[in-house]
């Protein structure tokens, strides 16, 4: 049986995920939505220069497509070990991040790094890297 996927394609030539053992890796992983080209909670001018970004919607959506990729690779929300964060506006961002993160992460607590960046491949304000252990 085989199930449509619920998260975004990658952007570029690479899979989400890849097993080694019983650890899980994912790739960077963004707020887009499958199919849709438009980034939740951004507007962009005709040039693609954000003019405005709603970073908590993207924050949601980012959660969400990782919730997804790990359903896809047999792995569940706990199993995830290490999240690295990046954020292209960490003075303006990260207060709201850190809000939504404690309550994503209220019973799983990985290690987590949060770095900024001057910019990602699409025009994003964050980004996650992450690492699951799986249980079987």
């Amino acid at each position: 049986m085989t199930t449509e996927s619920r998260a975004p394609e990658p952007v570029g030539a690479y899979p989400y995920t890849r097993r080694v053992g019983n650890l899980l890796f994912l790739s960077g992983v963004g707020p887009r939505q499958r199919g849709q080209k438009a980034i939740p909670g951004v507007e962009v001018d005709e040039d693609g220069n954000v003019l405005h970004y709603d970073f908590e919607s993207q924050c949601h959506a980012v959660f969400q497509n990782v919730r997804y990729i790990l359903e896809e690779a047999g792995a569940e929300w706990d199993d995830l070990v290490d999240v690295t964060v990046f954020l292209t506006n960490m003075k303006d961002d990260f207060p709201t991040y850190n809000r939504l993160y404690a309550e994503y992460f209220a019973t799983a607590q990985p290690c987590r790094t949060t770095l900024e960046i001057n910019c990602l491949p699409t025009p994003i304000a964050i980004e996650l890297k992450c690492m699951a252990a799986l249980r079987n």
